[in-house]
Protein backbone atom coordinates (compact mmCIF):
# COMPACT_ATOMS: atom_id res chain seq x y z
CA UNK A 1 0.00 0.00 0.00
CA UNK A 2 2.52 2.20 0.67
CA UNK A 3 4.26 1.83 -2.88
CA UNK A 4 0.60 2.21 -4.20
CA UNK A 5 0.65 5.58 -1.88
CA UNK A 6 4.52 6.58 -3.55
CA UNK A 7 2.48 6.02 -7.49
CA UNK A 8 -0.69 8.01 -6.18
CA UNK A 9 1.89 11.52 -6.15
CA UNK A 10 2.94 10.80 -9.42
CA UNK A 11 -0.48 12.31 -10.63
CA UNK A 12 0.06 15.63 -8.38
CA UNK A 13 -0.87 18.75 -10.30
CA UNK A 14 -2.65 16.82 -13.30
CA UNK A 15 -5.99 14.68 -11.34
CA UNK A 16 -7.80 17.16 -9.79
CA UNK A 17 -11.44 17.36 -9.54
CA UNK A 18 -10.27 13.82 -9.35
CA UNK A 19 -8.49 12.23 -6.65
CA UNK A 20 -4.56 11.00 -7.23
CA UNK A 21 -4.83 7.28 -6.88
CA UNK A 22 -2.11 4.55 -7.17
CA UNK A 23 -2.09 0.55 -7.38
CA UNK A 24 0.09 -2.06 -7.23
CA UNK A 25 -1.04 -5.93 -8.26
CA UNK A 26 0.73 -8.45 -6.10
CA UNK A 27 0.90 -12.14 -6.77
CA UNK A 28 3.25 -14.78 -4.97
CA UNK A 29 4.59 -11.73 -3.04
CA UNK A 30 5.78 -9.99 -6.29
CA UNK A 31 4.65 -6.76 -7.49
CA UNK A 32 3.15 -7.75 -11.10
CA UNK A 33 1.56 -4.78 -12.24
CA UNK A 34 1.56 -0.88 -11.37
CA UNK A 35 -0.14 2.16 -12.21
CA UNK A 36 -1.36 5.51 -11.46
CA UNK A 37 -4.04 8.40 -12.31
CA UNK A 38 -1.81 10.39 -14.41
CA UNK A 39 -4.17 12.79 -15.63
CA UNK A 40 -7.80 14.05 -15.25
CA UNK A 41 -9.75 11.91 -18.14
CA UNK A 42 -7.33 9.29 -18.24
CA UNK A 43 -7.21 5.62 -17.04
CA UNK A 44 -7.77 4.94 -13.33
CA UNK A 45 -5.01 3.35 -11.44
CA UNK A 46 -6.55 -0.60 -11.22
CA UNK A 47 -6.53 -0.44 -14.69
CA UNK A 48 -2.96 0.60 -15.49
CA UNK A 49 -1.78 -1.69 -13.14
CA UNK A 50 -4.00 -4.85 -14.29
CA UNK A 51 -3.01 -3.83 -17.55
CA UNK A 52 0.68 -4.03 -16.79
CA UNK A 53 0.12 -7.04 -15.08
CA UNK A 54 -1.96 -9.28 -17.61
CA UNK A 55 -2.37 -12.96 -16.67
CA UNK A 56 0.05 -12.67 -14.16
CA UNK A 57 -2.74 -10.50 -11.87
CA UNK A 58 -5.23 -14.05 -12.02
CA UNK A 59 -5.66 -15.12 -8.24
CA UNK A 60 -3.47 -12.20 -6.83
CA UNK A 61 -4.36 -9.30 -4.95
CA UNK A 62 -5.05 -5.84 -6.01
CA UNK A 63 -3.32 -3.09 -3.59
CA UNK A 64 -4.92 0.35 -4.48
CA UNK A 65 -5.39 3.92 -2.32
CA UNK A 66 -9.02 4.28 -3.01
CA UNK A 67 -12.23 1.94 -2.81
CA UNK A 68 -12.54 0.98 -7.25
CA UNK A 69 -15.30 3.06 -8.65
CA UNK A 70 -18.15 1.19 -9.59
CA UNK A 71 -20.15 3.83 -12.09
CA UNK A 72 -19.23 4.87 -15.68
CA UNK A 73 -18.12 8.35 -16.14
CA UNK A 74 -15.22 9.61 -18.36
CA UNK A 75 -13.58 5.89 -18.01
CA UNK A 76 -15.34 2.64 -17.53
CA UNK A 77 -16.01 1.07 -13.98
CA UNK A 78 -12.93 -0.09 -12.94
CA UNK A 79 -14.72 -3.20 -10.75
CA UNK A 80 -15.42 -4.65 -14.66
CA UNK A 81 -11.79 -4.33 -15.09
CA UNK A 82 -11.02 -6.18 -11.52
CA UNK A 83 -14.02 -8.46 -12.38
CA UNK A 84 -11.75 -9.62 -15.80
CA UNK A 85 -8.79 -9.70 -14.61
CA UNK A 86 -9.39 -12.77 -11.88
CA UNK A 87 -7.69 -11.15 -9.22
CA UNK A 88 -9.05 -12.91 -5.93
CA UNK A 89 -8.21 -9.85 -3.72
CA UNK A 90 -8.80 -5.88 -3.40
CA UNK A 91 -7.43 -3.73 -0.52
CA UNK A 92 -7.84 -0.83 -0.73
CA UNK A 93 -6.70 2.40 1.82
CA UNK A 94 -9.87 3.82 2.12
CA UNK A 95 -13.69 4.21 0.86
CA UNK A 96 -14.58 6.68 -2.03
CA UNK A 97 -16.70 9.60 -0.23
CA UNK A 98 -18.39 10.50 -3.24
CA UNK A 99 -22.03 9.12 -3.83
CA UNK A 100 -21.66 8.44 -7.90
CA UNK A 101 -18.42 6.18 -7.48
CA UNK A 102 -18.96 4.35 -3.79
CA UNK A 103 -20.59 1.37 -4.14
CA UNK A 104 -17.60 -0.80 -5.79
CA UNK A 105 -16.81 -3.17 -2.69
CA UNK A 106 -20.15 -4.42 -2.54
CA UNK A 107 -20.16 -5.26 -5.79
CA UNK A 108 -16.89 -6.84 -5.94
CA UNK A 109 -17.92 -9.18 -2.78
CA UNK A 110 -21.44 -9.81 -4.61
CA UNK A 111 -18.55 -11.69 -7.48
CA UNK A 112 -16.95 -13.68 -4.34
CA UNK A 113 -13.88 -11.39 -4.33
CA UNK A 114 -12.41 -10.26 -0.77
CA UNK A 115 -12.04 -6.83 -0.13
CA UNK A 116 -10.13 -5.34 2.70
CA UNK A 117 -9.98 -1.14 4.07
CA UNK A 118 -8.36 0.70 6.59
CA UNK A 119 -4.62 -0.41 5.33
CA UNK A 120 -2.78 3.09 5.56
CA UNK A 121 -6.16 4.86 5.57
CA UNK A 122 -5.01 8.30 7.54
CA UNK A 123 -1.82 8.68 4.62
CA UNK A 124 -4.43 7.88 2.03
CA UNK A 125 -6.63 10.63 2.86
CA UNK A 126 -4.32 12.86 3.79
CA UNK A 127 -2.80 12.91 0.30
CA UNK A 128 -6.40 13.74 -1.54
CA UNK A 129 -7.78 16.15 1.59
CA UNK A 130 -9.58 18.39 -0.71
CA UNK A 131 -11.33 15.63 -2.27
CA UNK A 132 -12.50 14.06 1.10
CA UNK A 133 -13.18 17.57 2.70
CA UNK A 134 -15.49 18.45 -0.48
CA UNK A 135 -18.16 16.01 0.54
CA UNK A 136 -18.59 17.62 4.12
CA UNK A 137 -17.97 21.29 3.60
CA UNK A 138 -19.51 24.44 1.94
CA UNK A 139 -16.01 26.07 1.94
CA UNK A 140 -12.70 24.77 0.41
CA UNK A 141 -9.80 23.23 2.05
CA UNK A 142 -7.02 25.80 3.48
CA UNK A 143 -3.77 25.50 3.76
CA UNK A 144 -2.04 28.32 5.37
CA UNK A 145 1.73 28.39 4.31
CA UNK A 146 4.01 30.98 6.20
CA UNK A 147 7.90 31.25 5.96
CA UNK A 148 9.03 32.21 9.12
CA UNK A 149 12.89 33.10 10.83
CA UNK A 150 13.93 30.92 13.85
CA UNK A 151 12.26 33.37 16.50
CA UNK A 152 9.07 33.27 14.23
CA UNK A 153 9.11 36.42 12.26
CA UNK A 154 8.33 37.19 8.52
CA UNK A 155 9.97 40.18 7.94
CA UNK A 156 12.00 42.40 9.26
CA UNK A 157 12.31 45.53 11.48
CA UNK A 158 12.79 47.45 8.01
CA UNK A 159 10.14 45.41 5.93
CA UNK A 160 13.15 44.96 3.48
CA UNK A 161 11.83 42.62 0.95
CA UNK A 162 14.05 39.68 1.01
CA UNK A 163 13.60 35.99 0.35
CA UNK A 164 14.22 33.98 4.06
CA UNK A 165 14.39 30.36 3.20
CA UNK A 166 16.30 28.68 0.37
CA UNK A 167 16.29 27.75 -3.22
CA UNK A 168 15.43 24.17 -2.54
CA UNK A 169 12.10 25.37 -0.43
CA UNK A 170 11.17 27.96 -3.28
CA UNK A 171 10.72 24.95 -5.38
CA UNK A 172 8.66 23.09 -2.88
CA UNK A 173 5.96 26.14 -2.36
CA UNK A 174 5.71 26.13 -6.29
CA UNK A 175 5.36 22.17 -6.03
CA UNK A 176 2.32 22.66 -3.52
CA UNK A 177 0.53 25.55 -5.87
CA UNK A 178 0.72 22.76 -8.87
CA UNK A 179 -1.61 20.94 -6.74
CA UNK A 180 -4.15 23.55 -5.79
CA UNK A 181 -6.55 25.04 -7.15
CA UNK A 182 -6.24 28.43 -6.26
CA UNK A 183 -3.39 30.50 -4.67
CA UNK A 184 -4.49 33.17 -2.18
CA UNK A 185 -2.72 36.58 -0.14
CA UNK A 186 -4.01 39.09 1.66
CA UNK A 187 -3.65 43.12 -0.21
CA UNK A 188 -0.78 43.76 2.04
CA UNK A 189 1.05 41.12 0.37
CA UNK A 190 0.45 42.35 -3.11
CA UNK A 191 1.63 46.04 -2.08
CA UNK A 192 4.73 45.16 -0.25
CA UNK A 193 5.73 42.13 -2.76
CA UNK A 194 4.14 42.40 -6.05
CA UNK A 195 3.98 38.65 -6.48
CA UNK A 196 2.80 36.55 -9.62
CA UNK A 197 1.42 33.89 -7.96
CA UNK A 198 1.86 31.21 -10.18
CA UNK A 199 3.64 28.07 -10.67
CA UNK A 200 7.19 28.28 -12.14
CA UNK A 201 9.54 26.17 -10.27
CA UNK A 202 8.07 22.87 -11.44
CA UNK A 203 6.68 21.15 -14.31
CA UNK A 204 2.96 23.55 -14.90
CA UNK A 205 0.23 21.58 -13.89
CA UNK A 206 -2.85 20.61 -15.76
CA UNK A 207 -4.58 24.34 -15.39
CA UNK A 208 -2.97 27.09 -13.77
CA UNK A 209 -4.49 27.39 -9.66
CA UNK A 210 -6.81 30.66 -10.03
CA UNK A 211 -5.60 33.51 -8.01
CA UNK A 212 -7.68 35.17 -5.24
CA UNK A 213 -6.74 38.41 -3.48
CA UNK A 214 -8.17 39.15 -0.40
CA UNK A 215 -8.70 42.95 -0.74
CA UNK A 216 -11.88 44.38 1.38
CA UNK A 217 -10.86 47.98 0.60
CA UNK A 218 -9.99 47.51 -2.77
CA UNK A 219 -6.35 48.30 -2.59
CA UNK A 220 -4.89 46.17 -5.12
CA UNK A 221 -3.24 48.45 -7.81
CA UNK A 222 -3.92 48.38 -11.75
CA UNK A 223 0.19 48.31 -11.85
CA UNK A 224 0.32 45.11 -9.48
CA UNK A 225 1.67 41.62 -11.64
CA UNK A 226 -1.15 39.74 -10.76
CA UNK A 227 -3.83 42.59 -12.58
CA UNK A 228 -1.29 43.05 -15.68
CA UNK A 229 -1.53 39.29 -16.56
CA UNK A 230 -4.98 38.51 -15.50
CA UNK A 231 -5.81 37.79 -18.66
CA UNK A 232 -3.48 35.15 -18.87
CA UNK A 233 -3.67 33.46 -15.52
CA UNK A 234 -7.55 34.26 -13.83
CA UNK A 235 -7.36 36.55 -10.63
CA UNK A 236 -9.98 37.09 -8.29
CA UNK A 237 -10.46 39.84 -6.06
CA UNK A 238 -12.74 38.73 -2.89
CA UNK A 239 -13.98 42.91 -1.69
CA UNK A 240 -16.09 44.17 0.53
CA UNK A 241 -16.74 47.48 -0.94
CA UNK A 242 -17.27 49.00 -4.40
CA UNK A 243 -16.04 52.10 -6.24
CA UNK A 244 -14.56 53.89 -8.63
CA UNK A 245 -11.24 51.99 -8.25
CA UNK A 246 -13.04 48.62 -9.51
CA UNK A 247 -13.24 49.52 -13.67
CA UNK A 248 -9.43 50.12 -14.21
CA UNK A 249 -9.14 46.33 -12.49
CA UNK A 250 -11.71 44.44 -14.30
CA UNK A 251 -10.43 46.66 -18.00
CA UNK A 252 -7.51 44.26 -17.18
CA UNK A 253 -9.16 40.80 -16.80
CA UNK A 254 -9.94 41.20 -13.24
CA UNK A 255 -12.88 39.60 -11.76
CA UNK A 256 -14.47 41.42 -8.46
CA UNK A 257 -16.22 39.38 -6.38
CA UNK A 258 -18.36 40.99 -3.36
CA UNK A 259 -17.98 38.99 -0.34
CA UNK A 260 -19.14 40.46 3.61
CA UNK A 261 -16.90 38.26 5.28
CA UNK A 262 -13.68 36.10 4.93
CA UNK A 263 -16.04 32.62 5.21
CA UNK A 264 -18.45 33.90 2.78
CA UNK A 265 -15.37 34.55 0.28
CA UNK A 266 -14.59 31.18 0.97
CA UNK A 267 -17.96 29.73 0.44
CA UNK A 268 -18.16 31.56 -3.00
CA UNK A 269 -14.94 30.17 -4.17
CA UNK A 270 -16.24 26.89 -3.36
CA UNK A 271 -19.27 27.61 -5.33
CA UNK A 272 -17.29 27.77 -8.37
CA UNK A 273 -15.92 24.64 -7.67
CA UNK A 274 -12.50 25.58 -5.92
CA UNK A 275 -12.21 23.19 -3.43
CA UNK A 276 -8.41 23.66 -2.39
CA UNK A 277 -6.79 26.92 -1.53
CA UNK A 278 -2.88 27.67 -0.33
CA UNK A 279 -2.84 30.96 1.55
CA UNK A 280 0.65 32.46 1.17
CA UNK A 281 0.54 35.83 3.60
CA UNK A 282 0.47 38.13 4.79
CA UNK A 283 0.74 38.03 8.67
CA UNK A 284 -2.86 39.86 8.72
CA UNK A 285 -5.04 37.29 6.45
CA UNK A 286 -2.51 34.45 8.43
CA UNK A 287 -4.12 36.18 11.80
CA UNK A 288 -7.61 36.53 10.30
CA UNK A 289 -8.27 33.11 9.09
CA UNK A 290 -6.41 31.48 11.76
CA UNK A 291 -8.77 33.49 14.21
CA UNK A 292 -11.84 32.95 12.56
CA UNK A 293 -11.17 29.06 12.14
CA UNK A 294 -11.00 29.00 8.72
CA UNK A 295 -7.18 27.24 8.28
CA UNK A 296 -6.94 23.10 7.78
CA UNK A 297 -3.61 23.20 7.83
CA UNK A 298 -0.80 25.14 8.65
CA UNK A 299 2.60 24.54 7.04
CA UNK A 300 5.98 26.03 8.70
CA UNK A 301 8.76 26.57 6.31
CA UNK A 302 11.40 28.04 9.37
CA UNK A 303 14.86 29.14 8.04
CA UNK A 304 17.93 29.46 10.39
CA UNK A 305 18.50 33.07 10.57
CA UNK A 306 17.06 35.53 13.70
CA UNK A 307 15.51 38.57 12.25
CA UNK A 308 15.77 40.21 15.95
CA UNK A 309 13.69 43.08 17.87
CA UNK A 310 11.27 44.98 15.71
CA UNK A 311 10.49 42.24 13.34
CA UNK A 312 7.18 41.24 11.78
CA UNK A 313 5.32 38.39 13.77
CA UNK A 314 4.08 35.75 12.09
CA UNK A 315 1.31 35.44 14.82
CA UNK A 316 1.19 38.33 16.60
CA UNK A 317 -2.10 39.61 15.59
CA UNK A 318 -3.79 36.61 16.75
CA UNK A 319 -5.72 37.29 20.11
CA UNK A 320 -4.16 35.76 23.37
CA UNK A 321 -7.81 33.12 23.75
CA UNK A 322 -7.19 31.97 20.26
CA UNK A 323 -3.04 31.70 20.75
CA UNK A 324 -4.08 29.11 23.30
CA UNK A 325 -6.49 27.45 21.53
CA UNK A 326 -3.83 26.76 18.92
CA UNK A 327 -1.10 25.19 21.50
CA UNK A 328 0.35 21.78 21.24
CA UNK A 329 -1.13 20.82 17.40
CA UNK A 330 -0.81 17.87 16.13
CA UNK A 331 2.31 17.26 13.67
CA UNK A 332 1.58 15.87 10.43
CA UNK A 333 4.78 15.47 8.88
CA UNK A 334 8.10 16.97 9.50
CA UNK A 335 11.35 17.21 7.11
CA UNK A 336 14.58 18.98 6.10
CA UNK A 337 14.31 20.97 3.16
CA UNK A 338 18.35 22.22 2.48
CA UNK A 339 18.90 23.84 5.41
CA UNK A 340 14.74 24.85 5.89
CA UNK A 341 12.82 22.92 8.37
CA UNK A 342 9.79 22.09 6.95
CA UNK A 343 6.39 21.42 9.63
CA UNK A 344 2.56 20.71 8.75
CA UNK A 345 0.15 20.83 11.50
CA UNK A 346 -3.44 20.17 11.92
CA UNK A 347 -5.29 23.17 12.44
CA UNK A 348 -8.69 21.55 11.57
CA UNK A 349 -9.27 20.25 15.20
CA UNK A 350 -8.64 23.27 16.72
Amino acid sequence: MRRALELARKGWGNTAPNPMVGAAVVSGGVVVGEGWHVQYGGPHAETVALEAAGHAARGGTLYVTLEPCAHRGQTPPCTEAILASGVARVVAAVRDPTPPARGGAELLRAQGIEVQFGVEADEAIELNAPFFHAVRSTRPWVVLKLAVSIDGAIGSKTREQRWLTGEDSRREVHHMRANFDAIAVGAGTVLSDDPELTVRLVDAPRRAPLRVIFDRELRTPATAKVVRTARQVPTLIMASVVGAQLEPLRSQGVEIIPSKTHADALEKLRARSIRSVLVEGGAGLAAQLLEQKLVDRLVIFQAPLLLGDGSLAAFGGLTAARARELGNLRIVSRRNIGDDVVTTYDVSRR
